[in-house]
């Protein structure tokens, strides 16, 4: 007797390396094929098509990608906005790396590498913005 498949947990749905190395490309394009996603990646690095295929119908179970089956070849879209996804992964490495430490993990990010003149007044920015909004919650 087959076990029922269960809900996969939230932790199984993060995308691995690979996962989002093929997110992007569909994240950019919108939707596409498996072969459209295997030219691509097969540009930046050494692949199979039955790879990416097989890589693709994991993502789908796993629930980070839709497929289209009533046209052919099939299409594949995102399930979840790239922020989203990007949201999640962030807040997972702040949990298990930082210890749930905002300071760390900003800390260390601004110091793993060097931030453009640009990354650091839109940083500025987004800071003046949060103190902003905490300003007016506490006079609300």
């Amino acid at each position: 007797m087959a076990r029922p498949k269960s809900n996969p947990d939230p932790s199984r749905r993060r995308p691995t390396e690979a996962e989002c190395n093929i997110l992007s490309i569909i994240w950019e394009r919108g939707t596409a094929t498996v072969r459209e996603v295997y030219e691509e990646l097969s540009q930046r690095q050494e692949v199979g098509y039955t790879t990416v295929l097989k890589f693709m119908q994991i993502m789908t179970e796993k629930g980070l990608l839709e497929r289209d089956a009533s046209v052919r070849p099939q299409v594949f879209s995102p399930s979840r906005d790239k922020a989203d996804v990007q949201r999640d992964m962030v807040g997972d490495l702040l949990d298990r790396v930082f210890g749930g430490s905002t300071e760390s993990l900003v800390l260390g990010v601004l110091s793993s590498r060097p931030s453009t003149p640009e990354e650091i007044a839109k940083i500025r920015r987004f800071l003046d913005e949060m103190e902003l909004h905490e300003s007016e919650g506490d006079s609300a």
